[in-house]
């Protein structure tokens, strides 16, 4: 009832105010009869239904274009991502063929080098070679290659060191006489003209600290010799690449930068591990601080020109070799190798520790143990013997 008394009052109250006493001259309309004010709440209600139809109509039709729309970008999207995909993957199919050589200049990245290869027709794409990159060593050098080779064998080439060419290359813990003889084999001179060199005093090339020794003051890295360079250039080249990184790693200078050098090298021909270099570094400070010998076979070796595992009873007893740390106590003469930064940064701070003893173990992990007294270096050195019973 509420809702038809609401319906009369709406549709048939009228309200006038012509004359301004609040009184209409004309007499009321008679009320509508019920049957027309059922047929127009009807009307309102087909129409309200009908509005609510064609909303939920459009809002459908939105849907619908906008999931058509979706899939459509989508689709393109994919297509995109397919077109760019194929570019990356444009490869020749190898071999190659014809001959050409290709330099990789020291300090070059992946990138460069493929736009470089691209350039002269050895990959089909830069994107060929950088895919599959990753980190594979970049080595500097002059490489025989050839035309349109499949970007997988170019890789295998320039990341094998032994096939570069035309670069000098150092290596951490190399000694002097192994860079002159790689500097003589890319050069063609003389390895005499180097030699001449290292026997000399080193004067106007070395510093006052290396006491006229060449060992430990070649830097690690690849020098690009140039056509008419001579031997004193190359190997003043790499002294003076030596003494700029000890000055920007701020290694003391003078007489303490020469120890710092020795004992670099020994740790790094010791155990050739970043991991333990700061610790075989206390050892022989520890060793130094209590009077006992280092005891180091690898020195022994380089005095003598050979590696550790040449090494006799004989030799090892041999008091006429200044490097044997077996007999003579303190630091040997001069450095041992060329050592790399890691073991350069790890004798300035080495670890602390009362370790007097280490032995590696473990000659294929190369894992090493140190020990602080006889008895628990006996044990180590029974892991060892444990671990390689064909090791001496």
């Amino acid at each position: 009832m509420s809702d038809s008394f609401s319906d009369f009052f709406e549709e048939n109250t009228q309200w006038s105010d012509s004359n301004g006493d609040g009184f209409s001259a004309l007499p009321p309309r008679p009320p509508r009869s019920r049957r027309e004010m059922r047929r127009k709440r009807s009307e309102r209600k087909r129409h309200r239904i009908v509005a609510a139809v064609v909303v939920v109509v459009v809002l459908a039709l939105v849907g619908v274009a906008g999931f058509f729309g979706y899939r459509a970008l989508r689709q393109w999207q994919a297509n995109r991502e397919a077109a760019q995909q194929q570019v990356i993957i444009e490869d020749y199919p190898g071999p190659g063929n014809g001959s050409v050589q290709f330099t990789v200049d020291s300090g070059s990245d992946w990138a460069t080098v493929a736009q470089n290869l691209t350039e002269q027709d050895i990959i089909k794409s830069p994107e060929a070679l950088t895919s599959i990159a990753g980190n594979s060593t970049l080595y500097p050098g002059t490489f025989s290659l050839q035309y349109q080779m499949k970007a997988s064998d170019v890789l295998a080439v320039l990341s094998d060191q032994a096939q570069a060419g035309g670069f000098i290359e150092v290596r951490p813990g190399e000694r002097v006489s192994d860079v002159i003889a790689n500097a003589a084999q890319v050069t063609g001179l003389p390895e005499s003209d180097f030699q001449s060199i290292i026997d000399g005093d080193g004067a106007g090339i070395l510093p006052a600290e290396a006491n006229g020794s060449f060992e430990g003051w070649l830097e690690p890295g690849s020098y690009n010799p140039s056509e008419g360079q001579s031997a004193s250039d190359i190997l003043t080249q790499m002294v003076n690449a030596r003494i700029a990184k000890l000055d920007e790693m701020g290694v003391p200078t003078g007489e303490e930068r020469e120890k710092i050098m020795i004992m670099a090298s020994i740790a790094e021909a010791e155990v050739n591990s970043q991991e333990y270099y700061g610790k075989v570094t206390r050892v022989i400070l520890n060793r130094i601080d209590i009077g006992m010998p280092l005891g180091m076979d690898t020195t022994v070796a380089y005095g003598l020109g050979i590696t550790a595992a040449e090494l006799t009873d004989a030799m090892l007893a041999d008091d006429s070799n200044p490097y044997n740390t077996r007999i003579h106590q303190g630091l040997p003469p001069t450095p041992i190798s060329n050592p790399g930064d890691n073991a350069i940064q790890a004798a300035m701070n080495p670890e602390q520790g009362d370790w007097l003893y280490f032995v590696t173990t473990n000659l294929q992990t190369g894992e090493t143990k140190f020990a602080v007294t006889e008895d628990e270096f006996w044990k180590i050195r029974d892991e060892y013997k444990n671990n390689n019973p064909n090791a001496n």
